[in-house]
């Protein structure tokens, strides 16, 4: 009894130090799968815990950036392109997407550094203000992102693998060169084989009857087979040049400017008015001050600055073309609020000078160079282009001789800018030659009479022929 009584301690402990042996087994196990924890200090059902939390995490973590408020009066827009693509890395407020408006492009940035998880939407697809646009996952950001990585992850083992295939490429070499020439023997003796057929064949193809001429002889061509060749030619001639064709869906700022420009069409009783503008009194004040004034103060002195105060002038004394009409009732203003007609690739904008009638000449430069540029680099924002009251277009840097310019609603009138030609002209009596600009003023019957904006124009010939004019405090 003694004997069977320890025999079974002895197996029963025996069978616990294997399960002992078998959970230390499992733990080590599990803890080379995790080098950074203990080995004894956390169980396994812990570990399997953590496993599933670190997996997750990257999803918990991600957030949603939507469409951003883009102005008061826009609710959508246009995804025009994405800058960056899902994996990307992106640093904080790096520009991610565009989004084209009916008036100016908005840019899309990202909230935090990390990486592209997910995109939301199509380009040129509508998004709306609110939408959801994008998924970020939070982590360090960087301008190369994870493209220039992933190149730098396959330039490193191509070496190595250019050396494994050209070791196994001489390996082949080595295996392939006895069957080559086992190859080349074969080829030789097919050789000699063709070789001694081909006299044979030869000699049979000798003894064969020749052809009768009769047969050999070609028919005559027709006559008739000369004029096809001559159509045939003068199709290939026709057909010369490319008539293709290419349908480019139009921009949402080109529909705006195209709805705006024929509404006021509809809406306006549009006339205009010409007069022509001897221009040597200012192309002299321009070349005598021009280079002490970008020294000192580092703008151009241009046309533009002295015609918008001209205008700033003539306006105060013909309100109604600064005024404009809401409903049943005319909206007159003491302050002119100047819109200059910008070019850029997209269209035609029309950046706003404020309180342009309180400047001087090198203040309104400056602004109009700022926003020239602003409008040039895409960087244009809503308040830069509402709330004009009276617009000047140049067209004569582009060599418009002359034009008739649409309103600009609720706007009043629009002046019109040439080209500087040289005419000749009659001055006290004798015919001289003057670089002569044409200037038109477009403008709303409704408010303006033709008395009024005959005068205006002629108050703006007068201070530009003599800028002196621009000293006295009323016209004379």
């Amino acid at each position: 009894m003694l004997r069977n009584s320890s025999r079974i301690l002895a197996s029963s402990s025996s069978t616990s130090a294997l399960r002992r042996s078998g959970v230390r087994t499992l733990v080590v196990a599990r803890n080379v799968a995790k080098p950074q924890l203990a080995r004894a200090a956390i169980p396994a059902q812990q570990q399997i815990v953590f496993r599933s939390a670190f997996h997750s995490s990257s999803l918990l973590l991600a957030e949603t950036v939507k469409v951003p408020q883009m102005a008061e009066s826009i609710t959508e827009g246009t995804l025009k392109q994405w800058n960056k693509q899902v994996g990307d890395s992106v640093s904080q407020d790096e520009e991610i997407a565009t989004i084209e408006t009916d008036k100016i492009d908005v840019s899309v940035n990202a909230p935090m550094a990390g990486k592209i998880v997910e995109l939301l939407a199509e380009e040129d697809s509508t998004v709306t203000v609110g939408q959801d646009l994008f998924k970020i996952e939070p982590g360090e950001g960087g301008g190369e992102g994870s493209g220039a990585a992933s190149e730098k992850d396959k330039s490193q083992p191509s070496g190595a693998a250019k050396s494994e295939a050209k070791n196994a490429e001489e390996g082949n070499k080595d295996q392939a060169a006895p069957e080559a020439a086992k190859e080349k023997g074969a080829s030789e003796e097919v050789h000699q084989k063709q070789d001694q057929k081909a006299p044979a064949l030869e000699k049979s193809e000798a003894e064969k009857p020749a052809p009768k001429k009769e047969e050999s002889s070609p028919a005559p061509a027709p006559k008739k087979e000369e004029k096809p060749k001559k159509d045939e030619g003068a199709k290939q001639e026709k057909a010369l040049g490319s008539r293709n064709e290419t349908r480019v869906k139009m921009s949402r700022m080109r529909q705006t400017i195209s709805t705006r420009l024929k509404a006021s069409q509809n809406a306006a009783a549009s006339l205009t008015t010409f007069n022509e503008i001897d221009m040597s009194s200012l192309m002299d004040f321009r070349k005598l001050y021009k280079d002490g004034i970008l020294k000192a103060d580092g703008v151009k002195l241009g046309f533009m600055s002295a015609f918008a105060k001209a205008s700033c002038l003539a306006l105060k004394e013909i309100p109604a073309a600064n005024a404009s009409i809401e409903g049943d009732t005319i909206v007159y203003r003491d302050y002119v609020d100047l819109s200059v007609a910008v070019a850029t690739p997209k269209g035609l904008v029309t950046p706003v000078v404020r309180n342009a009638d309180s400047m001087g000449l090198i203040e309104i430069e400056k602004a109009i160079a700022e926003l020239g540029k602003k409008a040039r680099d895409n960087k244009l924002g809503i308040e830069d282009m509402s709330g004009g009251t009276f617009t000047i277009s140049n067209g004569g840097v582009f060599g418009s001789l002359y034009g008739t310019p649409i309103i600009n609603l609720p706007q009043a009138a629009v002046l019109g800018m040439h080209a500087i030609k040289e005419k000749p002209v009659v001055v006290n009596g004798q015919i001289v030659i003057r670089p002569i600009m044409v200037v038109a003023l477009t403008y709303d019957h409704r408010l303006l009479d033709g008395r009024e904006a005959v005068t205006f124009l002629v108050r703006v010939k007068e201070y530009i022929e003599d800028s002196r004019r621009m000293l006295l405090p009323s016209p004379l």
